[in-house]
Formats: C-alpha cells, structure tokens, sequence
C-alpha cells in the first residue's frame, strides 16, 4: 500500500508541476486571413496526404490481422 501511495504522489506531483514548466508564451495570433496577408488561420498545412497514408497503414495492418487469423484457424482445422 506505501509504494502505491508513492508512486501516486509522484505522479499528482509531475501532472501539476508540468503546467508549469512551459517554455515561452505562445506566438503573437497570425493578421487578419481576410485582408490579403500570410494565408488562412491554420497556416498552409497539407493534412490530406497524411491522413491518407494513415488510413492506407491501418487498412494493411488490419488485413494482415485478418490474414493471420484466418490462416490459424485453417490450421486448427486441419489439426
């Protein structure tokens, strides 16, 4: 019971104090998006590709997953 109570104080502990260790402040908002300047809010930021390389990864694993399971199964029958 003492460990987990120690190890429960340290965590509160890191979990409160890491709000306070920042860095530097944020930076200064972008100008108005609207007036012609540096762009939209977000800035020029391509997600699309990145998001598809995710869901392509995912679709993979899942199907290797599946292949496995699939190939296990095959095998306990055969068994």
């Amino acid at each position: 019971m003492k460990k987990i109570l120690i190890k429960l104080s340290f965590i509160i502990a890191f979990t409160i104090s890491s709000t306070a260790l920042l860095a530097q402040g944020p930076p200064p908002p972008p100008g108005d998006p609207t007036a012609g300047g540096d762009g939209p809010v977000g800035g020029p930021a391509p997600i699309g590709g990145g998001i598809a390389i995710l869901l392509t990864l995912g679709a993979a694993y899942g199907g290797r997953k599946v292949y496995r399971y699939w190939q296990d199964q095959k095998e306990a029958i055969e068994e």
